[in-house]
């Protein structure tokens, strides 16, 4: 059985292990069915201000406000929050530079291939390799976590058998956009040749009454439904609207749709001298993947386009830009747009049911960032972050789930792993037996997970609560995670074990079970560990003895390296951690 891994010096342990983590995988999933990520609760008050935050917060303060901004905490990290505060943090790390892109990483591991094999290609195992790196070790942490985000709202997919270097162009563009505003994120999105082809639209020609044909309505209905409006219409709180029967009014109808569709009408690949062969994809450059989508007027709808209460009148002179450019202003102007973004991110990166009140005071930033200016995202993140309902978390069932790239990727900043390579050798996590997720992998445009799913028979749906992330979770990927996990923190992850941690800073306590327990608590925990965990690990810990007598100094240190191990893999498996606070 797959604890037997972790090696101990005496058989006795080893079982000791097996039954502890047979136990914790058990508890897990009956943690995660049952209310231990769920809900917002009532905490964070009311109104439109957001009342004061700790300027000079704690070490285990910091360490939980890293676990929502960030891949997770870190020493470094840590101690930079507790210097800066929470605000002179978020702004130091909005002005830094943005790093190396994924595209230009993966170029470069493209000029390496070929020094070996001269036909090499590109695929999504360089851009897994690129996402792993950078959100290891990239400075920008709080841009890498927000793009991450975005990109499980904006989905595209990898499952779509898009170019791998257009993927990476498009992660690259929304973490450009991360701290700018939505109206040019949604203009971005729309033009990307991969959400293009994912969402059926790229080559999109207009109607054409004598053959029956008309514009495809894909983007045109899931840029309303997943990117903008969502179904009903919203309170500024995003609560659903209804009227004095309790009736829901819906965002939009069928014949918005079809509006909509005339519009994204004539849009294509980019290419410096565009043609009707362009169009189609004949003599495709280069960069077709990755620069924006261009209009092709000969191919758009000159038709009439009514749509959400807009109408672009019929014209005789094709104007794809400019249709598409009113089309945005009003899904942008729209007002279920701020309370619906809100939410999802505050789900995203903090709780997943906040309360009306924080979605609501997130959402007046959206409408206004103070400063007359609507659709600012750095402002909307900012706010998210500091909001009082982030910053404590007074209800029980408070939080919500690490999904399963956020928690690897947590082990990889908290034990500061590397790569022997140096090119982070990390294909798929996406089977059941592994991860069951991989970034820009999700099975459908509607993300790894909902939004407002409600796992049947659980406390938590008897409760009114969601909990997305509970959508991948069942016995074999909880069984799974503790069993890769196990392998990760013993021998390494990725081709040939490539990313490994060697533990330094937790060696150095390993003669003191509580003291390296304390720091796994302020890295993976934030300091809430309960009091009943940590005693339980401090015990299991505590049965792996250190030779001493006659015993070699490469028997001592293997002790002290299982002593390390199975605390970080007794902590990283229990539901405690798996529920973020």
């Amino acid at each position: 059985m797959y604890p037997s891994r972790i090696r101990s010096p005496r058989p006795a342990i080893a079982r000791r292990v097996s039954n502890l983590l047979v136990i914790a995988s058990l508890v897990l999933l009956s943690a995660c069915g049952g209310g231990g990520g769920g809900g917002g609760g009532s905490s964070g008050g009311s109104g439109t201000t957001p009342p004061p935050v700790v300027v000079k917060p704690t070490a285990a303060e910091a360490s939980r406000f890293l676990a929502q901004a960030t891949f997770g905490a870190n020493d470094a990290d840590i101690a930079a929050v507790s210097s800066a505060g929470y605000s002179d943090w978020i702004n130091a790390q909005m002005a830094l530079p943005i790093g190396t892109t994924h595209l230009a990483q993966m170029d470069t591991r493209l000029i390496d291939l070929r020094t070996t094999t001269p036909t090499a290609t590109l695929s999504s195992t360089h851009f897994y390799e690129s996402f792993w790196m950078q959100s290891a070790t990239a400075p920008d942490q709080l841009r890498q976590r927000v793009k991450f985000a975005l990109s499980e709202i904006f989905v595209v997919s990898f499952t779509s058998s898009i170019d791998a270097r257009g993927l990476a162009s498009y992660y690259d563009m929304l973490g450009r956009d991360a701290f700018g505003n939505f109206r040019t994120l949604l203009e971005d999105v729309t033009y990307h040749p991969a959400m293009g082809l994912y969402l059926t639209y790229l080559a999109n020609q207009k109607e054409n009454t004598a053959t029956g044909r008309n514009p495809d309505e894909n983007y045109a209905r899931e840029v309303m439904q997943l990117f903008t409006l969502g179904l009903y219409q919203l309170n500024t709180d995003g609560t659903v609207k209804t009227d004095l029967l309790g009736a829901t009014t819906p965002t939009y109808a069928t014949s918005d749709i079809q509006g909509l569709a005339k519009v994204f009408t004539g849009l294509s690949y980019y290419h410096p001298t565009p043609t009707n062969s362009t169009f189609g994809g004949g003599s495709r450059d280069a960069e077709a993947y990755t620069k924006p989508m261009i209009g092709y007027n000969n191919y758009h709808s000159i038709s009439a386009k009514s749509f959400l209460g807009t109408t672009i009148p019929a014209s005789t002179v094709a104007d794809t830009n400019g249709d598409v450019k009113a089309a945005l202003d009003a899904l942008f102007n729209h007002p279920n747009v701020g309370p619906f973004i809100a939410k999802q991110l505050i789900q995203r990166l903090v709780t997943s049911n906040p309360t009306p009140a924080y979605v609501g005071r997130v959402a007046a930033v959206f409408n206004n960032n103070g400063s007359g200016v609507r659709g600012d995202m750095g402002a909307v993140v900012r706010a998210i972050l500091l909001d009082s309902e982030a910053r404590t978390a007074a209800d029980g069932d408070y939080g919500k789930l690490r999904e399963p790239v956020v928690r690897l990727a947590n082990w990889m900043r908290a034990f500061e792993a590397t790569s022997t390579s140096g090119k982070w050798l990390m294909g798929s996590t996406s089977a059941n037996t592994s991860l069951n997720q991989s970034p820009l992998t999700s099975g459908s445009v509607f993300n790894f997970f909902r939004p407002g799913y409600v796992p049947p028979n659980t406390l938590i749906g008897n409760k009114n609560k969601v909990a997305p992330e509970m959508q991948i979770t069942d016995e074999v990927t909880t069984a799974s995670y503790i069993n890769t996990m196990n392998t990760t923190i013993n021998t390494g992850i990725g081709t040939s074990s490539d990313i490994k941690a060697t533990y330094p800073k937790e060696l150095a306590l390993a003669t003191d079970p509580a003291a390296l327990v304390d720091r796994l608590d302020l890295l993976l925990f934030g300091g809430r560990m309960s009091a009943t965990l940590k005693g339980k690990i401090v015990t299991a810990v505590g049965t792996v003895a250190i030779p001493g007598g006659t015993a070699t100094q490469a028997q001592i240190d293997a002790a002290k390296l299982n002593r390390v191990k199975l605390a970080v893999l007794l902590s990283m498996a229990s539901p405690e951690y798996i529920a973020q606070r």
